[in-house]
């Protein structure tokens, strides 16, 4: 059962690693056995999250760029070996009301969030189709099914990457490959500092989630290492939700 869920011998490039939910992630699959290869835009932090691991690779690159993707992810293959598993973790919030939304930011959350997943996961894929196998999984949202005032863009991005997620299944599970998403419901990260950071927000969260509170980064890994793990061998185009309940309750 143990080698079910072991990740040893394995190695998962997680995007958007420095911190918040990408970083857990990087430590869960790292005490699940895997190597770990965090990726970000800024070196240094980067440098000072895998030190914090202790014995992690960083890959600094810019996830909308898909020139630079695609080079980096080969020139990490031909350098290290196969990148078994693959997280897209990269992405980012704008909150404003949808009629003064501006341009601009609509533009930066369709690269981050979603073209950025077409990017980084066609380029590891390429490599895992070769070889037979390979896990992808793409981190959605509880905003991929539900919606709420002021983010209708992230909604919509959100939404578009568990669909992304079943069309990578629907032309990749032939080759072996399992490509699935995490939805996580309302967590304590940096990029929701500022609900946090709201009493009144925070008090409606708990009253609106069943298991009556915020999440913690932490419960997001035992999803991540099932679904990067051998337990996972028919498991294709799902999303699954960690959000204490807040998808199933009116």
């Amino acid at each position: 059962m143990s080698d079910l869920f072991s990740l040893q011998g394995k190695r998962a490039l997680i995007t958007g690693s420095s911190q918040g939910i990408g970083f857990a992630l990087a430590k869960g699959l790292q005490d699940a056995g895997a190597t770990v290869v965090l990726n970000g835009r800024d070196a240094e932090k980067l440098a000072g999250a895998a030190a914090e691991l202790g014995d992690a690779d960083t890959l600094a690159f810019d996830v909308t760029d898909h020139d630079a993707v695609r080079a980096a992810v080969d020139g990490f293959e031909a350098a290290n070996g196969a990148i078994d598993i693959l997280i897209n973790n990269a992405g980012m919030q704008h909150r404003t009301e949808l009629e003064n939304f501006p341009a601009d930011a609509f533009e930066r959350l369709l690269q981050t969030n979603i073209a950025s997943v077409f990017h980084v996961g066609q380029a590891v894929a390429r490599h895992m189709i070769g070889r037979g196998e390979g896990k992808i999984i793409n981190i959605a949202s509880v905003q991929t099914a539900l919606a709420r005032p002021g983010i209708a863009p992230y909604t919509a991005t959100k939404g578009a990457v568990a669909n992304l997620t079943k069309g990578m299944a629907t032309d990749w599970a032939k080759h072996g490959l399992q490509c699935n998403a995490i939805a996580p419901g309302y967590f304590d990260t940096p990029l929701n500092a500022a609900l946090v950071a709201d009493p009144e927000f925070s008090a409606w969260l708990e009253k609106r989630t069943p298991a009556g509170r915020w999440g913690n980064v932490e419960e997001l890994v035992g999803a991540a290492v099932f679904l990067s793990s051998k337990g996972s061998s028919f498991v294709n185009g799902h999303t699954l939700y960690v959000d204490g309940g807040i998808t199933a309750s009116l």
